[in-house]
């Protein structure tokens, strides 16, 4: 039986979340793709093209449910895990890659911003879980998170993507009874549209093969961790970032 997944975060055809539902999909799941295009135009200033995504796994088989749906909102969570179920059935898969991140520093961070980053990278995080285990089936699931480790001139995403990774990782223990499994990947620096010549640059000079990931580095590990292949990977925080360290401030 093809299993189903819901991925969040897939607004625009290069970014991560579309790459982790292309790879997914060619593994024969069902697909809900979350997205909300407030933000893509926003904070990308470009529109989603998720229906471009969605035609084309749909043309190569695949069963995808599109469910748009702005994460602030502490509704939607439960409404997007609901909907995803009643058109794919009981959902084997959790995968969040979705987020608020808009730069800011200590000092420039206002109270605005900084509540919107918890309750779309914290809240919203939380909410999926507890939504997606009340409604697992007898064989379990599995749950993988995306988080960063960026926080200079960055503190809302940073410190809110810091509080992910306990949250994810709490769903190890209290739900390993069920047979679920939880996990969170740090991919370190991508490039999805969002780097100019001189970040790219500097990102590659700090990885010691010389070379930035792109989303498809993401999307294979994903692709492992929900495969039976990755099973024995549980509870943990995985760096797949090609030896990346943060440069000197």
């Amino acid at each position: 039986m093809r299993k189903a997944a819901l991925v969040t975060g897939v607004g625009r055809t290069r970014g991560i979340g579309a790459a982790i539902a292309r790879g997914l999909a060619q593994d024969g799941w069902s697909l809900g793709l979350s997205y909300h295009g407030g933000y893509d135009q926003r904070v990308h200033s470009e529109p989603s093209d998720v229906e471009v995504l969605a035609a084309e796994l749909c043309e190569s088989g695949s069963r995808v449910a599109l469910l748009p749906g702005d994460l602030e909102d502490a509704r939607v969570p439960a409404e997007l895990v609901n909907r995803c179920q009643g058109k794919l059935g009981t959902l084997d898969g959790l995968v969040m890659s979705h987020c608020e991140s808009v730069d800011s520093s200590l000092l420039s961070t206002t109270v605005e911003s900084f509540d919107r980053h918890y309750a779309v990278n914290v809240r919203a995080t939380w909410l999926l879980i507890k939504a997606f285990i009340e409604q697992v089936g007898p064989d379990g699931g599995c749950i993988i998170g995306l988080t960063s480790d960026h926080t200079v001139h960055n503190v809302p995403y940073g410190a809110t993507k810091g509080a992910v990774d306990r949250v994810v990782l709490a769903a190890t223990h209290e739900f390993a009874e069920l047979g679920v499994r939880a996990n969170v990947i740090n991919p370190g620096p991508i490039d999805t549209g969002w780097m100019d010549d001189a970040t790219r640059a500097s990102g590659a000079a700090a990885t010691p093969g010389g070379k930035l990931g792109g989303p498809e580095t993401t999307a294979h590990l994903v692709c492992f961790l929900m495969s039976h292949q990755g099973s024995w990977i549980n509870g943990q925080l995985l760096l797949s970032n090609g030896g990346f360290k943060t440069p000197a401030v």
